[in-house]
């Protein structure tokens, strides 16, 4: 298994995007997105720095993807 790239929170949210996320809602840095269908819904830190590897792994997983899925859509 192939480690987890650097990732911004923007390149995180085009990716959910491209999967069909949308945006809910922002409170301050924080942006809200949510899935249409499943109804899964996920929050990412909007900052200018990298996200932790362990951020974007528990992102992941309230997104319902794995570390390969995310690799794909980047």
């Amino acid at each position: 298994m192939t480690r987890l790239p650097a990732i911004t929170p923007r390149e995180l949210v085009a990716a959910l995007k491209r999967i069909g996320f949308e945006e809910h809602h922002q409170k301050g840095s924080h942006l809200a997105l949510r899935h249409p269908v499943t109804k899964r819904r996920t929050i990412v830190a909007m900052h200018r720095k990298d996200l932790k590897r362990s951020t974007v792994k528990g992102i992941l997983l309230e997104a319902g993807l794995t570390e390969e899925d995310i690799l794909r859509l980047l």
